[in-house]
């Protein structure tokens, strides 16, 4: 991470609209990260990342800033929902999983990485293998038999001349065809590749029960001693490529290292993005907490604390992993939390509800706006939709009134107003027609329904 706090609230503008507080908040935390590994060891180590709670309304922001800031960094991230967990000894998923989820991602960014180092190589390999398909040698030598062989009923020697003459027409056979692979003739031919089929097993029936994590774990455990199960596919020359391109990039691969440039790469770059968590907040209206929501709480406080988790990669540490906790917090409030689990959110963001001054900035300022998106996939057919400014307007007023007098569920709203809005035009409009989408357009179509807030069916 090279960019400056203020660098980095900057990309976020590109697809994200207002919410300077939350944005601020992330951009200094990403920052603190990298001058913490500027510092000596001694003083690095008792620098931990300052984890941030983002309180605000469905659709305003909370997920995608998130997860852009990982894209940003090109850190590991991952987004679960706290709903999803339970107290140890209840049916559900355990929060060691969300580390696991953590390694997963990372291994993967790390060993493509790593492939990439190793394609040129693979290359070379693969193209070998390829002619060699195209052009297959003998089938292998029945061995001899001894007893044979005593008794003088096998001579051996005996076709050693014509193996000669045969292994040089082979050669020659596959330099011609390995010639005609590097100018790209045989891409269409058929070849018969063998790969190695994934085992169903019957742990995959455990997925979502608590069981999943452990059920991989012991498919891996087990992967060297079961054999493997291959079959053969009949693709041709350019499919085989990237067949076997994988395959040889991963056998030149080395894991052991992969596996500890991941936990690397997780302990110090890591972000976990925990929604709904007001969901998961103790309230006082049933005479007491929920014993079942505060024993989450108090599952998930080691993993914020800091903890090990074994993964597939190896142990990791969760001291220095980026927390960042979001939920709406209409019925609780943030004082309904633990207060250890409080303690270990230091910083609170308040994001805004939107305005419809905000809805129209969402409609036209980020990279591959909503606006731009329509119009590029009408533009496949032929259709020319253009947008003006009081019709972009006229959308985010009639998105703010709606949100304001149904279900708030902020930035979603657009895709809800638009879907309906181009209907007719993604419907039936010819090719080579040109749509204007003004404020007399937006009204015409959605005027009445918006006051009739019959917008059930569109809702996503």
């Amino acid at each position: 991470m090279v960019l400056t706090p203020r660098e980095i609230v900057a990309e976020l503008d590109r697809y994200i609209i207002g919410q300077d507080e939350a944005k601020r908040a992330v951009a200094i935390a990403m920052r603190n990260r990298y001058r913490r590994q500027r510092l000596p060891a001694e003083i690095r180590e008792e620098i931990l990342p300052k984890n941030i709670l983002m309180i605000g309304p469905t659709g305003v922001g909370k997920t995608e800033i998130a997860r852009r800031l990982a894209r940003i960094a090109n850190a590991p991230f991952v987004k679960v929902e706290a709903t999803k967990f339970t107290e140890v000894g209840y049916v559900g998923r355990d929060v060691d999983s969300i580390i696991r989820e953590l390694t997963d991602a990372a291994l993967r960014m790390v060993k493509a990485e790593k492939i990439k180092e190793v394609e040129q190589k693979a290359q070379g390999l693969v193209e070998k293998r390829l002619v060699e398909l195209l052009v297959p040698g003998p089938p292998p030598a029945a061995p001899l038999n001894p007893m044979d062989l005593l008794w003088g009923l096998s001579q051996p020697s005996a076709s050693a001349k014509s193996h000669r003459e045969d292994d040089q027409e082979l050669r020659e056979e596959r330099e011609r065809m390995s010639k005609l692979l590097r100018l790209g003739e045989l891409e269409d031919r058929m070849v018969e590749v063998i790969v190695e089929k994934q085992p169903s097993s019957s742990w995959d029936m455990m997925a979502g029960s608590g069981l999943d994590d452990l059920g991989a774990n012991f498919r891996e455990m087990l992967g060297d001693l079961l054999p493997k199960k291959t079959q053969k596919r009949t693709v041709t020359v350019r499919e085989a490529r990237e067949i076997l391109l994988q395959e040889e990039a991963n056998k030149l691969l080395d894991m052991d290292g992969i596996h500890a440039e991941t936990v690397a790469l997780v302990e110090e770059s890591g972000i976990v993005f925990i929604d709904e968590i007001d969901k998961i907040a103790g309230t006082q209206q049933h005479g007491g907490p929920d014993v079942s929501r505060e024993g989450v709480q108090r599952d998930i406080l080691p993993i914020i604390e800091g903890s090990t988790v074994m993964t597939k990669a190896g142990p990791v540490r969760t001291d220095y992993i980026l927390f960042i906790a979001a939920g709406a917090f209409h019925v609780s409030k943030p004082a309904d939390l633990i207060p250890e689990l409080q303690g270990r959110f230091p910083i609170r963001v308040n994001l805004e509800s939107l305005k419809a001054k905000d809805f129209a900035r969402i409609l036209t300022e980020p990279h591959n706006s909503l606006t731009r998106q329509y119009t590029a996939l009408l533009g496949t057919e032929g259709v020319e939709l253009e947008f003006t400014d009081d019709g972009v307007m006229a959308i985010a007023e009639i998105a703010e009134e709606v949100n304001r007098t149904t279900e708030n569920i902020g930035a979603r709203r657009l895709h809800t107003i638009l879907e309906r809005l181009l209907e007719d035009v993604s419907f039936a409009t010819p090719a080579g027609t040109k749509v204007v989408v003004d404020g007399e357009f937006v009204r015409e179509k959605l005027g009445e329904l918006a006051q009739n807030q019959d917008l059930t069916r569109y809702i996503l």
